[in-house]
């Protein structure tokens, strides 16, 4: 079990350092090459626009996982129709959201359906176990054509509003290459009745909970341009760009071993999902926490790489790196919970955590900026991983740290010859 874990895991991790390194360059670029305060426009209309595909996506693509892992191969044939009516209703969603925000993100505006259903169908593949078409393409691809692209309109001397479709651009062969690899796996069958009714029934309550989830990511950003400017903005994003490396740490393995929680929760083998779960996170500790430490040192040196300006954000760092490591002991809390089908309690979590944000946001900001809104994320990021770390101990006497934890991590070991 530890080998597939690490396997998989390291799989998603590769994508996911690859894609983290890409984001920070590609914030460099645009840094050194922009004034703040247009650099602090660009970050923060992306902000919006993945904000904007975060509630499009109506938290489909988990939906999908949930029940084509739970599917066996006699009944692989009604898959294509819970695609279909997984994907349909986000589209609607985004092509609304891509009219109501062209005025703010123009021509990147019509891409926004794109980046959703390329999304989801990433998404049902990880449901067939398969975790490659997301780390080639969502880890690798849309993250590199990014940087190529948006260095490119920025070396072009391209003004803030070519940049947006320069950075939307990739999820266009993404979308396409994931629906071959999809239309080559899944029998294309009459849609059965009752498909729509029983993804949504399960879905829905995690529709908002996704939703709440896309804004806590990037709310912050929008918040600090609104009270306090575009070029404070700039500044927050460059100090806390790094989080992005705990945060597609988590998702690379999560896209690993969610299917594999899915099934052991709904065959009710504790055992086998409290092995999961430990196992992921000592891997995610040991991946993530010399990075946080490392950042914490070395921030007032590594933040001048942005501009001489941004050494001052040292403070925003250091809230950062210690937020992150708490979190990430506490491994990925929310998706063993929603695995075990407690949607509606994941919903609430993520309410709480989002009031908390925006409440010390609010009073936070307007007296300390950038150093506010860090404040304000780090009080909601313990809130969303502390309370469900205390419901699954609750319901399930489940821990992130336990027996299995070196047992995993010696298991991936190389084992010395006799």
């Amino acid at each position: 079990m530890a080998a597939v874990i690490v396997r998989r895991g390291l799989a998603g991790l590769s994508g996911a350092a690859f894609g983290a390194v890409a984001q920070v360059v590609l914030v460099i670029v645009v840094t050194r090459t922009y004034p703040a305060a247009e650099a602090g426009a660009f970050f923060t209309a992306t902000a919006l626009a993945l904000m904007a595909a975060g509630i499009a996506k109506l938290d489909a693509g988990n939906g999908l996982i949930y029940f084509i892992a739970r599917a066996r191969s006699y009944d692989y044939r009604g898959i294509s129709g819970y695609i279909r009516a997984a994907v349909l209703p986000c589209l609607v969603v985004a092509v609304a959201a891509g009219i109501m925000l062209f005025p703010r993100l123009g021509p990147a505006a019509g891409l926004l359906p794109v980046i959703v259903a390329a999304d989801v169908l990433l998404a049902a593949g990880r449901g067939f176990g398969s975790v490659r078409p997301t780390v080639l393409l969502d880890g690798l691809l849309v993250p590199g054509g990014q940087l190529v692209l948006v260095s490119a309109a920025a070396l072009a001397g391209a003004g803030g509003w070519w940049l947006l479709p320069a950075w939307a651009a990739p999820y266009v062969p993404v979308l396409v290459v994931a629906a071959l690899w999809l239309r080559r796996r899944v029998e294309w069958t009459p849609y059965l009745p009752g498909t729509a009714r029983d993804l949504w029934r399960h879905t829905a309550p995690r529709s908002l909970a996704g939703a709440i989830q896309a804004v806590f990511q990037r709310v912050d950003i929008v918040i600090v341009a609104l009270l306090a400017g575009p070029a404070p903005a700039a500044v927050y994003t460059a100090a806390t760009r790094v989080k992005v490396v705990g945060q597609l740490a988590n998702q690379g393995l999560a896209q690993a071993v969610q299917a594999g929680l899915v099934r052991a929760l709904a065959d009710g083998e504790r055992e086998r999902a409290r092995e999961l779960y430990q196992a992921a996170t000592a891997w995610l500790v040991v991946l993530t926490w010399p990075l946080w430490l490392a950042y914490a040192g070395l921030a007032p040196w590594l933040l001048r790489v942005f501009g001489p300006a941004y050494g001052a954000a040292a403070p925003i760092a250091l809230v950062l790196a210690a937020t992150m490591m708490v979190a990430t002991a506490c491994g990925m809390v929310d998706v063993v919970l929603t695995a075990a089908g407690h949607t509606g309690i994941s919903l609430l979590n993520l309410l709480a955590a989002i009031a908390c944000t925006v409440l010390l946001d609010l009073a936070l900001i307007p007296a300390y900026g950038a150093l506010g809104a860090v404040a304000g994320w780090s009080g909601g990021m313990l809130v969303k991983n502390l309370l469900p770390l205390w419901q699954l101990h609750r319901r399930y006497g489940l821990h992130p740290f336990g027996r299995h934890t070196l047992p995993a991590l010696r298991g991936s070991l190389p084992r010395r010859s006799a």
